[in-house]
């Protein structure tokens, strides 16, 4: 008999699901990237900010849109993991784009956000202690 207890995902699940979902994320980039060539005429200029911050802005949809509706990633479905609010339903909007926001910060500092989760008692990353979140590995079916 098994623990049927969805439990707090570690460190390497969520490396997991973060390569996992690469795979999505490089093939909506380079629709962006098409997008944007056929609409500046080849003339795009990939260094150019509004072109990073439209990059920028289609990863975060990625992330916010999955979280939000259904709690999981590509990837995330792929390992099990969940991520769940305080109420233990798919975040809101708010909880789902801070912790997109903060994830990012966490990226840009070595990813010691990301770290934080192997030092807090439910493995929680700086990106789910700002929103409210957890993100859980549910139990095989």
């Amino acid at each position: 008999m098994t623990d049927a207890t969805p439990k707090p995902a570690h460190l390497g699940w969520r490396l997991a699901a973060a390569i996992y979902d690469l795979f999505p994320l490089i093939a909506l980039w380079m629709a962006t990237g098409a997008a944007s060539i056929a609409i500046t005429r080849g003339q795009l200029d990939y260094h150019v900010w509004w072109y990073r911050l439209l990059l920028l802005s289609v990863t975060a949809g990625y992330y916010v849109l999955s979280w939000r509706y259904g709690g999981q990633t590509i990837g995330m479905r792929a390992w099990r993991l969940r991520v769940v609010g305080r109420d233990g339903a798919s975040p809101g909007w708010g909880a789902a784009l801070l912790r997109f926001a903060v994830a990012q910060v966490s990226l840009a500092v070595f990813c010691l956000g990301f770290v934080w989760c192997l030092f807090e008692r439910e493995r929680r990353g700086w990106h789910d202690l700002a929103s409210g979140t957890r993100l859980l590995r549910e139990p095989r079916r």
